[in-house]
């Protein structure tokens, strides 16, 4: 059944092409040939490129718990290795270098989140509305959850004087434990998103309006979701909306152009 409303959409597109390209009296010129003007509407599927960011992030994020964790053992609260500690981090104190390491890892974060904002405004711009509000919180959440841990880790590093007066090293032991909480937080979200990013990428889908227009045309009493309905939020449809005006305005301006060069390129042939 999906193979014959795909089959017939396709005919129902080339003959909109077709009436379309006949019936306008604006054109004047050679006409664009269907197999051209049809090669040029039709996109290569881009994947996004996001996964192996989290792979990247994920690995530095578990060193740098590894490194605090080896860190606060031997050199924090052991007094047995404080020569080779001194030695080995060249006379740096320990909690200096567990709170450089953090800001580097909350850079390195901020870069992830620009990096993946990025491709998904591109995907956005491709059409791919769903998938772009599906994710957009859920991407933000890294960021968000080290932007808090910072706040936490200074929370406990401006009074570890007291804390460690009433309970010893209570401070590094909060300290380890916002890191470690932290970091299960981050997999957890950074796991979520690495699959709807492959999900998204193995089923290689059409722009939202198209999906639309093909299940439109295997069931005339379909509805498309664009419209309101009983239970949908009204402020999404109105968002949703937004998104397929800005979409289409963008696509029929590159269309547009991409048809002014091919007919172009004829009158001169």
């Amino acid at each position: 059944m999906e193979s014959e409303c795909t089959s017939a959409y396709g005919n129902n597109t080339n003959v909109d092409f077709t009436q379309s390209t006949d019936d306008d009296p604006l054109i004047d010129g050679p006409l664009i040939s269907q197999d051209v003007l049809e090669s040029v509407i039709k996109r290569e599927f881009q994947k996004l490129p996001t996964h192996w960011a989290v792979g990247v992030l994920s690995f530095l994020h578990v060193v740098y718990v590894v490194v605090c964790i080896v860190i606060t053992v031997f050199c924090w609260i052991s007094d047995e290795y404080t020569t080779e500690c001194t030695a080995t981090l060249h006379g740096i104190d320990s909690k200096t270098v567990v709170l450089l390491g953090k800001v580097s890892l909350w850079v390195m974060v901020f870069i992830y989140d620009r990096f993946v904002q990025h491709h998904h405004s591109a995907v956005r711009r491709r059409g791919y509305l769903d998938f772009y509000r599906l994710t957009r919180g859920i991407k933000n959440l890294p960021l968000l959850i080290h932007s808090a841990g910072n706040a936490a880790i200074l929370t406990v590093i401006a009074p570890s004087s007291m804390l460690d007066a009433s309970v010893k090293n209570l401070s590094v032991y909060l300290l380890l434990a916002i890191i470690c909480l932290e970091l299960l937080l981050s997999v957890i979200c950074l796991l979520r998103y690495t699959v709807h990013v492959l999900k998204f990428n193995s089923k290689k889908p059409h722009p939202d309006v198209t999906e639309e227009e093909r299940s439109h045309a295997c069931s005339s009493g379909s509805h498309t979701e664009t419209g309101f309905r009983d239970g949908s939020s009204l402020e999404d449809v109105v968002e949703k909306q937004a998104d397929l005006i800005d979409y289409l305005k963008q696509h029929n301006s590159v269309l547009s152009r991409r048809i002014l060069t091919l007919t172009a390129q004829q009158i001169r042939a």
